[in-house]
């Protein structure tokens, strides 16, 4: 049904007869030296609310990037337990011990990689991740590294290929939240999220820029708050816009090697990193802002990041995805 759709997609697009609306939504751890790192093996036709003229050019995008987009929403329908073959292929996600990054872990792991987990000092949660993976027949380790340090990345780096072999995917996101006014901001916390979020994605990024595969991806997590820019959230929002920029850049820098890297800006996700500090009434006001009317749910960010991860995804390149239901 799917390839008979597409080809009338097609088809109507050849022509120019056909007439659709598709909607701007995107497709879709402090300063002590960490000991060496520490490896442990215990291992988701296009529905029309309206209609407006679409050129006969992104119509044929949009058909192209379709089968990975009905991919990504099969996968993320299917149980979490449930793992695909192993596709030779390894991916290390930092700050996955919870939230968002151990969403992705799992759901890269059902897509077939072999997953290094990260953390500084949630080691019972790394290790829960590794042993879903492996209870459901995937490959996994966790090691301890605070990527604020860049000895410690380079060890973490070292122990995904001691473990795995050389990396194809790697997703930058381990990161904090300070909120304060600019008058109420502590040095502090302005600097620890500085080390963790600002120089810590770079030092990521720079071992991934060294050691990823050609045709591999990389990802960093920026925020949707680089465009709501609300009160209290100031120098948060800096340290997150500097990931759109360094996907852009160094997605040029490596040029010809076929590594697409991107940014990936989620919303309002039903993670502690959001959650923690407000009331119910808060999250739920919050929640009501968005077309939707809920918070995000980690899985949602990582069934995109599944995407951008897929043979389909590649063209993706130096962009910045905000995840966020629209609330932007």
């Amino acid at each position: 049904m799917l390839t008979q759709t597409l080809a009338n997609i097609s088809q109507a697009a050849e022509s120019g007869k056909f007439c659709a609306c598709l909607g701007k939504r995107p497709i879709a751890a402090g300063g002590n030296d960490v000991p060496k790192a520490r490896v442990h093996s215990i291992r988701k036709g296009l529905p029309m609310t309206g209609y407006t003229e679409m050129r006969r050019r992104t119509l044929l995008a949009a058909a192209a990037m379709a089968p990975a987009m009905f991919a990504a929403g099969a996968a993320s329908a299917q149980s979490a337990c449930q793992m695909s073959a192993s596709n030779g292929k390894v991916a290390l996600v930092t700050g996955s011990s919870r939230g968002i990054g151990a969403a992705t872990a799992r759901r890269l792991a059902r897509d077939g990689y072999a997953v290094t987990v990260n953390c500084v000092v949630n080691r019972d949660l790394a290790a829960g991740v590794v042993k879903e993976i492996e209870d459901a027949g995937g490959r996994a380790t966790w090691v301890q590294a605070d990527v604020s340090d860049p000895a410690a990345v380079r060890r973490l780096f070292e122990a995904n290929e001691r473990a795995f072999g050389p990396v194809d995917v790697v997703v930058s996101n381990a990161g904090i939240m300070r909120l304060a006014t600019f008058r109420d901001m502590t040095d502090d916390d302005f600097n620890r999220m500085v080390d963790v979020n600002l120089k810590g994605s770079f030092y990521v990024l720079r071992e991934a820029a060294r050691r990823v595969r050609d045709g591999g991806r990389i990802i960093a997590l920026s925020s949707s708050i680089t465009l709501l820019r609300s009160p209290s959230y100031g120098p948060y929002a800096a340290t997150k816009a500097a990931q759109e920029l360094y996907a852009n850049i160094l997605g040029k820098e490596l040029e010809g090697r076929m590594i697409s890297v991107n940014a990936l800006a989620p919303g309002l996700v039903n993670t502690t990193l959001f959650t923690d500090g407000k009331t119910r009434e808060q999250i739920a006001g919050f929640a009501a802002r968005t077309p939707h009317k809920r918070l995000g749910e980690p899985s949602d960010i990582a069934d995109t990041i599944a995407a951008l991860c897929s043979a389909d995804g590649g063209w993706i390149n130096g962009q910045t995805v905000f995840t966020n239901g629209g609330i932007v």
